[in-house]
Parts: C-alpha cells; structure tokens; sequence
C-alpha cells in the first residue's frame, strides 16, 4: 500500500527536489527563504534557485552536477541585473510587455492548477483502487517458454532431431549448433504470446506439451527450427509498481476531463470570431 500524500509548500518541495537531484546535505538542510546572495537590495534566495533548476533542468544535464547551483546563481544574479535595467527604462510599463506579462501569468496559473489540484488530486489511494477495480477479474493470455536450435538446412535440423531421440541435451546442442542469437543461451527465447512469432514457428510451438520437441523440423524465413517447449501458463496480473505510472496518468486525464466539463458548464464561453467558431454537433434523430 502506497503511503498518504502530505501537501507541503509548493517552495518547499521544489527545494528538496533540488537537494535530491544534487544530493549534497547542504542544500537538503537549507530553507527556501534562506539567502544566498544580493543583487544591489534584492535578496536571492534558495526558493529562486530551486525555480531555477526546474525552468533549466535540460540545459543543466550538461554539466556535472557540482557546478549546477553556480550555474543557477549566474544566471538569476544576471536576471536580475537586466530586469533591474528593465524597470529604469520603464520597459515593464510598455503595453506590449504587459499584455506578455498577462499571458506568462495565465500560463503558470493553469500550470499550477494542474498540478495542486488535478495532479496532486490524485491520491495513491486512488491509483490502488483503479488497480484493484480493473485489475480484479484478470486472467493473462497464455503464454509460452520454448527453445530452439536454427540451422540452415533440412538435414541438419533431421540429425538434431534425430540426436535428441537418442538421448542428447537440447541447451547443449543449442549452444553447439544453433545459428540463432539465442544459441549461446541454449536457444531459450523467454516466454512469449500468440502474435509475437512468424505464424509457423508460433503455430508448432502453441502446439507442444511442455518437454516436448518438434519431431519434424519447422521451415521459416530465417532457416529451419527444432523447437522444444518449457512451460506454459496464462501470463501473471502485472504488479501495482508495473502499472502505477500508467494508472495515475489515466485518472489525471479523466480529472482534467472532469474539471474541464465542470468549469464550461458555469462559465460562459462565447467565441466572437465567426471564423474560429466549432460547428454544433450534428442532432441524433429521435
């Protein structure tokens, strides 16, 4: 069972999401409001670092991670001197610098919405109860583990079958014999389900009781095949740690779809554009 989610500042989870990609015990053992450098009367703190770090993540991947928050500093005390610049030429009055203004605020205000409370609203609890609801009646396909030993020729592939009828080791002569990329591993091709193989090497395979061998030898593309079969079985529910990510990322699509749906039906769309305006969906006939 996945712990409980505890909600902390969003500052304050960036930091220790910062302390971890760098894994140094100072920067675990800082605050965000601690200051670490100023730029004439203005403070920089360890929260702009960490905002930092997340706005260049990319870019900071190469370079080795010693020199990260040196980067990181560089770049907000250079920030900072030509924002300062900004404001004595009265550029962050400008219309146009404004309306941008307007827009990055939009922007970072769905983003954080998204992630507080349409992300962050899905619980681990919430992933364990779509496992356990579309997970509960599972029953895999079946499945397979064969070996095979490939050689070129018809003949070759009779004296193989004709070797094992005596008595010999089907992983030795694998190793021995077999022209495959799974030779060198006694011809063992793991397990596997219908549509994974050419249709007469799977037909012949699906076909065997485990410890049995084609008594005659199976023509394919890649040469003749002498397949043995291990084991059969119905393929394993996938674990909750196989699945989780997929899960979350389905319960974050249907939250979002949710949301969306609530926030249309009391807010009041109206598109003034003739041109940009969606067709009404078609009415279904009664």
């Amino acid at each position: 069972m996945f712990r409980k989610t505890v909600r902390r500042p969003l500052h304050s989870i960036m930091v220790t999401a910062f302390a971890l990609m760098l894994g140094t015990s100072a920067v675990s053992a800082a605050e965000p409001d601690d200051v670490i450098a100023k730029v004439g009367e203005t403070e920089i703190t360890e929260a702009d670092i960490a905002f930092a770090a997340q706005d260049l993540g990319q870019e900071l991947q190469r370079f080795p991670p010693s020199q990260w928050r040196g980067i990181l500093l560089d770049v907000i005390v250079d920030m900072e001197l030509l924002a300062q610049a900004a404001r004595d030429a009265d550029i962050d009055k400008d219309p146009d610098f404004q309306k941008q203004l307007d827009f990055l605020t939009l922007r970072a205000l769905r983003n954080a919405y998204i992630a507080q409370k349409i992300e962050g609203g899905v619980s681990d609890e919430d992933v364990q109860a779509a496992y356990d609801k579309q997970f509960a009646d599972f029953e895999g396909d079946e499945e397979i583990n064969a070996r095979h030993i490939l050689v070129k020729e018809k003949a070759e592939a009779d004296a193989i079958v004709a070797e094992l009828q005596g008595g010999a080791d089907f992983v030795e002569l694998a190793k021995e014999k077999s022209t495959g990329p799974s030779g060198p591993n006694g011809g063992d091709l793991g397990f596997f389900v219908r549509g994974q193989m050419v249709g007469p090497f799977e037909e012949a395979a699906f076909a065997l009781e485990p410890g049995a061998f084609t008594i005659e030898p199976v023509q394919t593309q890649f040469g003749w095949h002498v397949i043995k079969l291990e084991e059969k079985r119905k393929k394993p529910k996938p674990t909750l740690e196989d699945v989780s990510a997929g899960l979350r990322q389905q319960l974050t699509r249907e939250r979002y779809t949710k949301v969306m749906e609530d926030l249309k039906g009391y807010v009041t769309v109206e598109i003034l554009d003739e041109g940009l305006k969606k067709p009404e969906a078609d009415t279904k006939p009664e």
